[in-house]
């Protein structure tokens, strides 16, 4: 309906007399009207053709008032109505609300009548067309809101999708490495290579962790830690099972910092392996510990204990271990108190912006 269109109004009433001087006063205002003297001759103007509003009376021969608005709301989409009730009905029009009308008005031949008729008319349109907007709006709510899980979801499947190609990417890069590694003889060469090895492989398990994870914003430290410990000590060519070892506590955080720790642990297990032990292996322990909002990761062996070439200020694994505790927040400690090598770092379990390092 436009605003130049008539609102189209149906009045049932089996009193022909005053069923004729409301359609007079509501033509005068620029209604159309249609009028009918029973319940069933309402219901069959009702499905012939389209009202904006009904005035209904309550008695009628055959179906009453409340029988026949009974029968209205259950079309789809009915209009509202409005019931006409005797001066002495009060019982009736509060039942005739109960069942759905919009208001009521109480007939009085008198000049009050017609209009309060037509008040209530208009405010039940009214209403009903706030009602129309209202749900209008939810329903566009709705229709937004499935589309943003839509899109979230979708966002979701390609990131792991994308995380799984990096994964596969870096799998076949370390690959490379190790094939790389089988095959050369110089042992400077192989110790770089083996290095190289360890980082690609920490990055690798961060994207797999997070294709098969249902929350890509974040990434399980801890049995990210498990797998990574046990994928380098599966790569440690001649080494008895069993030496490197992890306890950590449950812990959750996003995937840059997780790269960053998984570099750290990495760096540090490697400059173990390479120092700690000469002519020989032993045990390495890594520890994860979350306590008051804060990270505390330690990496300890029982070696000598010297200060390694890789922890001195020119070597790569100091620049690659300051530049990820940087990344981090992170405070680095070498306690000397130990009797091989331990390095703590200790940090915010909240997210922080990443700062870019490298």
């Amino acid at each position: 309906m436009t605003a130049s269109d008539p609102i189209h109004l149906l009045y049932i009433d089996d009193d022909p007399a005053l069923a004729s001087l409301v359609r007079r006063h509501f033509e005068r205002q620029g209604y159309a009207v249609e009028t009918a003297v029973s319940g069933e001759e309402g219901l069959a103007c009702l499905k012939a053709a389209r009202f904006d509003v009904i005035a209904l009376d309550h008695y009628m021969p055959g179906r009453d008032g409340l029988e026949t608005l009974a029968a209205i709301q259950a079309e789809p989409d009915p209009p509202p109505v409005v019931y006409v009730t005797g001066s002495e009905e009060g019982r009736v029009a509060i039942a005739a609300l109960k069942a759905g009308a919009a208001d009521y008005v109480i007939k009085d031949l008198g000049s009050d009548f017609l209009p309060l008729l037509q008040a209530a008319i208009e405010g039940a349109m009214a209403e009903a067309r706030l009602k129309r907007e209202k749900e209008a709006a939810e329903a566009e709510v709705r229709a937004a809101r499935d589309r943003f899980e839509a899109l979230a979801v979708e966002r979701a499947m390609l990131l792991r999708e994308v995380n799984h190609r990096v994964g596969n990417s870096l799998q076949l890069v370390c690959s490379f490495l190790h094939m790389q590694l089988s095959s050369i003889g110089e042992p400077e060469a192989g110790a770089a290579l083996t290095a190289a090895h360890g980082r690609v492989l920490a990055v690798a398990q961060i994207h797999k962790r997070l294709y098969t994870s249902d929350d890509v914003r974040s990434v399980s430290l801890d049995q990210y830690l498990r797998s990574l410990v046990t994928d380098i000590e599966a790569s440690s060519a001649g080494a008895a099972g069993g030496w490197l070892a992890l306890a950590a506590d449950p812990v959750d955080i996003d995937p840059d910092r997780g790269v960053a720790v998984g570099v750290i642990v990495t760096e540090l297990i490697l400059n173990a392996v390479k120092y700690a032990y000469p002519g020989g292996t032993g045990p390495v322990r890594i520890f994860l510990r979350e306590e008051e909002g804060r990270i505390r990761l330690s990496v300890e062996d029982d070696g000598v204990g010297a200060t390694p070439p890789s922890l001195d200020s020119t070597g790569i694994g100091h620049l690659i271990i300051d530049a990820m505790a940087e990344r981090l927040g992170a405070s680095t400690v070498y306690d000397g108190a130990h009797r091989g090598t331990r390095v703590v770092l200790e940090f915010s379990s909240a997210s922080a912006p990443v700062r870019q390092a490298l």
